[in-house]
């Protein structure tokens, strides 16, 4: 072990974006192998934000803002899901003059602000050596831009959706994957009962990870997905089909939040925009089951089949990691540590055909990461591909 009573630095940790089981058992990873080898930590709360909030004042009330983690601490909420530092979607980059901080406001009037100097400065105040920031490819994105200006990153990849580019696996998405199946396979009583159809809407703006995969390991018979505009006739003449094939007369059909109708665009709750550009996604579930409930009898013999409508929506993002979420970011948070060890900045901890390694931060910004259409999805069935799964990875199509 390291000699604890030679400081080496301070590393800062933050988690941005959703909230997603696997967070605190990183953030545990993470303090308790610096500590160990003789750094401090800072916790920042809320993401970027408390980068952007904080009062660069030692007399200033700025544990709202940060703290400084302990192993006693951290052991204490490691088993836990979300996040105890709290989240944000906060841009530090593109902030509106409503959310600049009252402290900034003689600074900074545009309507838009680029805060990115004031986190500089709040960093060199907090005296952080390495940031260590955990999201998706919205936090990390910020986290390339601090790493273009000179900041020591190491980023960690989470989402539920998995669509972080340079890795296969992102904290949460199995938990994700796990709820949903679990749920879907619970709901199937009532949609028997009724013999109904059973329209579950589950998360994925841009990529339909969590609704093929569930589909894939049997949790329900159809699936539609963001990545490709589906036919709402043909989906209800598969379920109609499905339905007269099973003793007990349903069917089940997963449905991407982000997943669009052919000819339409994606559904939103409203019309306002988070800092990133996304505005909230939520509905597409819901007119999915209309307008099976009203197609219906063109191919159920003039009957009409009701439908019993779900949206996952937090359900599965709530609660305890599972196995996997468990493991994956205890490996990650000590992958982290290691390239600090190793003086190494700007890259990105990744999971890669079976294998822990590290990425170029700039992996996040470089593409997309969506699901292989032509590989992975059959567009007349409306399901996925169950075939070629030699050598693929442990979750096949990520």
């Amino acid at each position: 072990m390291a000699n604890v009573n030679l400081r080496k630095g301070i590393i800062g940790i933050l988690t941005g974006g959703g909230d997603v089981p696997g967070l605190n058992p990183a953030i545990r990873a993470i303090t308790i192998r610096a500590i160990r080898e003789g750094y401090d930590v800072v916790g920042i709360r809320r993401g970027w934000g408390g980068l952007v909030e904080m009062v660069r004042d030692e007399h200033a009330p700025n544990t709202d803002h940060y703290l400084m983690l302990t192993e006693n601490l951290v052991n204490k909420i490691g088993r836990t899901g979300g996040t105890f530092l709290h989240t944000s979607r906060v841009r530090p980059s593109h902030v509106p003059l409503v959310s600049v901080p009252e402290h900034l406001r003689g600074s900074y009037g545009a309507e838009t602000n680029d805060l990115t100097q004031e986190v500089l400065r709040n960093l060199e105040y907090l005296g952080i050596d390495y940031l260590v920031p955990i999201g998706g490819d919205d936090t990390l994105s910020y986290g390339v831009r601090l790493h273009k200006e000179g900041v020591k990153v190491i980023a960690v990849p989470k989402t539920m959706d998995n669509d972080v580019a340079g890795t296969d696996y992102c904290i949460g998405f199995s938990t994700c994957v796990t709820r949903t199946i679990s749920m879907t396979h619970a709901l199937r009583t009532s949609a028997g009962s009724h013999e109904r159809f059973l329209v579950i809407e589950v998360f994925g703006r841009y990529a339909g990870f969590t609704a093929l995969l569930p589909t894939m390991a049997g949790a329900a018979n159809r699936c539609v997905i963001p990545e490709y505009k589906f036919n709402i006739e043909r989906l209800c003449e598969l379920l109609v089909q499905d339905r007269e094939t099973n003793p007990s007369k349903y069917s089940v059909v997963l449905v991407s939040e982000g997943a669009m109708f052919e000819g339409g665009d994606m559904v939103f709750q409203g019309e306002e925009k988070d800092m990133y550009g996304h505005k909230k996604l939520g509905g597409i579930g819901d007119l999915v089951a209309e307008q099976l409930k009203d197609l219906s009898p063109r191919f159920n013999g003039g009957r009409r089949v009701n439908v019993i409508n779900q949206r996952l929506s937090y359900l599965t993002r709530c609660g305890d990691p599972d196995a996997i979420d468990s493991i994956v970011p205890m490996a990650y948070g000590n992958l982290a540590l290691d390239l600090i060890l190793e003086n190494v900045s700007g890259r990105m901890v990744s999971l890669q055909n079976g294998h822990y390694e590290n990425v170029p931060i700039e992996e996040v910004t470089a593409r997309k990461k969506v699901v292989e259409v032509e590989k992975f999805y059959n567009t007349d069935r409306l399901r996925p591909y169950y075939k070629s799964f030699n050598l693929k990875p442990l979750l096949v199509m990520t």
